[in-house]
């Protein structure tokens, strides 16, 4: 049954939220979460995919966090209709922290999910007690809030009501580098596998030059989204070896729980993976990435900074550019948090902060794929 919260809050700012989870203390306590902020408003809850997708044709809600097994219909099979109900509408998936989740959750971004997040047990202390799964709740649903209330200003064909805090045009941008890049590096977190899908499905398999990736994720879910990129049919991608030589063309990302990083020099590169701490609360994490590559290949590094929360790869991308490499970030408005990009952006350490449908294209054109 569909459980209506409190009124509305006129605010253009506030993100409307149903909350579709068949267990009763899940969607209390994911509904405390997210009512903990200010900016969002719990207006729904549902127990299951044919029950929220009433509340979405119903109107007032700009995000869905869906779970996905559930009775009568699960949140694969909601999925669909959700999103045909109301094109605006952004759809967070709750996945199970375990392999079978992060299968689901990576064919969940296929079928036209937002994104997706993993769900600690729906214990009367599970989900409400994990700070980190808050924090990132908040993040993600804030994120796509604002997505979505872009989309529905654009159709109705009126100014944007809330601009970008840091507009590209204020941004200090670096000269073009001096030297064609032997390594394409990139870092990402929150918002991450959905962008990494799109900007893959448009390079194709045109890079030329070994990439390596590290996208926070549980250790669960690196074999599936490795997958899940390699079947886009461009670049090959796999969980990366420790001892595996770099290849061009070839997408190494950095397994769940394990610092990605290289050693050797051009010509003789291998693989390192490396149990080392935590850096800036990440294993894996960018910085150590890239520290490794700039020794490797120092002047040709190029890093690309995708949607994330936090500044992991700051201080990665400030050695890479002191060395002479180049740095690419993703902007505000295309990111789900503008962290990690807006980081390095705002340090001044990029040669170009774009859209994501515009990273591809400029990526080859360093790589030498396309005329500069």
């Amino acid at each position: 049954m569909i459980v209506a919260a409190a009124p509305l809050v006129p605010a253009a700012e506030v993100v409307r939220v149903l909350v579709c989870d068949d267990s009763n203390i899940a969607r209390s306590a994911l509904g405390r979460l997210l009512g903990s902020d200010p900016l969002i408003r719990v207006v729904a809850k549902a127990a299951n995919g044919l029950e929220a997708v009433a509340a979405v044709q119903a109107g007032g809600i700009d995000v869905v966090v869906l779970d996905v097994e559930m009775p009568v219909m699960d949140g694969l099979a909601a999925l669909p209709r959700l999103l045909s109900a109301d094109r605006a509408v952004k759809v967070l998936m709750a996945s199970a922290m375990t392999t079978k989740g992060g299968a689901i959750a990576l064919e969940s971004l296929r079928l036209g999910a937002a994104d997706f997040i993993p769900k600690p047990a729906a214990s009367a202390g599970g989900i409400a007690a994990d700070e980190t799964f808050r924090t990132e709740l908040i993040a993600k649903v804030r994120g796509l809030g604002r997505q979505c209330h872009s989309y529905r200003v654009r159709r109705a064909g009126s100014a944007p009501s809330v601009a970008p805090q840091t507009p590209t045009s204020t941004l200090k941008l670096r000269a073009a580098p001096h030297q064609r890049p032997a390594v394409l590096a990139i870092g990402s977190s929150t918002g991450g596998p959905a962008a990494l899908l799109a900007l893959f499905q448009a390079l194709g398999d045109n890079v030329g030059v070994p990439i390596l990736l590290t996208q926070h994720m549980p250790a669960a879910f690196t074999p599936q989204l490795a997958e899940h990129i390699h079947k886009l049919g461009g670049a090959t991608c796999a969980e990366a070896v420790h001892g595996e030589p770099l290849r061009p063309g070839h997408i190494h990302l950095a397994p769940g729980n394990r610092h990605l990083t290289v050693h050797g020099r051009e010509g003789g590169t291998a693989v390192a993976l490396t149990d080392d701490p935590p850096e800036n609360f990440c294993r894996p994490a960018v910085d150590p990435m890239l520290r490794s590559l700039s020794a490797a290949f120092p002047g040709r590094v190029l890093t690309l900074m995708l949607t994330g929360m936090g500044q992991d790869g700051l201080r990665g991308a400030e050695r890479v550019v002191a060395d002479g490499g180049s740095v690419i970030a993703q902007d505000e408005a295309t990111s789900i948090v503008w962290g990690m990009p807006g980081a390095v952006a705002r340090a001044g350490l990029c040669q170009a902060v774009l859209p994501l449908n515009e990273l591809a294209p400029k990526i080859l054109q360093f790589v030498g794929k396309r005329g500069v």
